[in-house]
């Protein structure tokens, strides 16, 4: 009985990311302005993805046994620039504690085989789709602070001109 404990507690705490963290997660994908294509490839360049802003979906962090996942997210729409947006998996910290509970097990096997020894730190994406300019529109446009979207403003940075 004692042998059947210990077994069960080994397989219980021999996998820290899996119990911990997830393998799959939540991403918003929103553009300026809505309505744009949203196409997602994976690192093997299959379209996993094809939707319309804003839209949400989930992601895996692993793309199979100790390969985290990578990912192109390719956002357009009529008249304005295509905007490609490389995103990819980083390995989870809750992925070493499998050394301090002695799970090797979980290190080698159970971990990579989920896929929660990795995680995907994007959660949201919010581009600016900027207008293709047709014929000899060359130059410096100047917007009114009051005509520039809320995403625009979001970065703008304060200029203070001393002479």
């Amino acid at each position: 009985m004692k042998k059947i404990i210990c077994l069960v507690a080994i397989v219980i705490f021999s996998s820290c990311a899996t119990i911990v963290s997830d393998s799959s997660y939540p991403l918003s994908i929103n553009s300026e302005p809505n309505g744009a294509t949203v196409t997602i490839k994976d690192r093997y360049n299959i379209e996993i993805f094809k939707g319309i802003t804003p839209t949400q979906l989930n992601l895996d962090a692993s793309c199979g046994f100790f390969q985290k996942a990578r990912y192109i997210i390719t956002i357009e729409k009529e008249g304005y620039q295509t905007t490609t947006i490389p995103i990819g998996a980083t390995l989870d910290g809750w992925y070493f504690g499998n050394i301090f509970f002695g799970g090797v097990i979980g290190f080698l096997i159970i971990d990579p085989a989920s896929g929660a020894m990795y995680k995907l730190e994007t959660k949201s994406i919010n581009q600016t789709l900027f207008p293709i300019y047709h014929g000899e529109n060359k130059g410096i446009k100047i917007y009114d602070i009051n005509q520039i979207p809320q995403s625009w403003k979001d970065n703008l940075v304060e200029i203070n001109n001393q002479l």
